[in-house]
């Protein structure tokens, strides 16, 4: 793997790279081979995919290591930076775990080069905390949040929200963006994103239904948001989550 590059410093070492991140806990780090093969892991990627030993993992693919349709949907991401040389950056993502944990998290990858070719990519993906609520910041933005929380399944305007707290649309962004690590329509996003996925797991609504009342007016528009968010449609994340919680109660029987 060509070491990526910092003009002003010389090349860059992925090892060093995966010891430093090694030591954030809350940091997934990876570099890639040009045919999307785990060529760097930190120890967090280890154990978010239950894996103790790293040679395990390392010439893998990510369709090798995640279940299909998961798997393949993280694939196809690395296609695009690999053959395309298209970055990602702040990809909102929920990401899943084994045994049906669930986390949020903003994606990063970016191609790495040898001149101009191609070589493999980089990326890092950095889980989403609760924000701090005795933060000042925090406590401007709450009577937005609780409404945008409350009304999720409505139709919901920025520049009415930021009014709302006193805000121009420019600082309630700036607010947000600070506060929670993401746009204020990522926040929405996940807020929707978030009681759909509760939907799908503890009732048997229809999916049609569940996009209604989470803010969808489009059955398709919703599949396609909560695909690209989740790595899995609608009905593979229900399936998905059921059997989890079913091999887990299996195991504690």
């Amino acid at each position: 793997m060509t070491p990526a590059t910092n003009s002003s410093a010389g090349p860059v070492d992925p090892g060093l790279l995966e010891k430093l991140f090694s030591q954030l806990p809350d940091v997934v780090f990876f570099t890639k081979d040009r045919l999307g093969r785990y060529a760097r892991v930190n120890d967090t990627l280890l154990k978010r995919c239950g894996i103790k030993d790293r040679a395990k993992l390392l010439g893998l693919t990510a369709e090798q290591v995640f279940p299909k349709p998961l798997g393949a949907s993280y694939a196809a991401q690395d296609e695009l930076v690999i053959r395309e040389g298209i970055e990602i950056r702040d990809r909102l993502e929920l990401h899943l775990y084994p045994g049906g944990g669930r986390g949020w998290c903003l994606t990063f990858k970016t191609p790495l080069y040898s001149g101009k070719a191609i070589t493999g990519l980089v990326g890092i993906s950095r889980d989403l905390h609760r924000p701090d609520e005795f933060d000042a910041g925090y406590r401007r933005l709450a009577r937005a949040i609780e409404h945008l929380q409350a009304r999720h399944a409505e139709e919901i305007r920025l520049d009415a929200l930021a009014k709302s707290v006193g805000l121009s649309l420019d600082r309630f962004e700036r607010l947000v963006k600070r506060v929670f690590c993401l746009t204020p329509r990522q926040l929405l996003a996940k807020t929707r994103i978030e009681a759909a996925s509760r939907l799908l797991v503890e009732s048997d609504r229809s999916i049609a239904d569940i996009a209604h009342a989470c803010g969808y007016c489009d059955h398709s528009a919703f599949t396609r948001q909560f695909k690209a968010t989740v790595g899995l449609a609608p009905a593979e994340f229900r399936q998905s989550q059921r059997q989890a919680s079913a091999a887990e109660r299996s195991d504690e029987a």
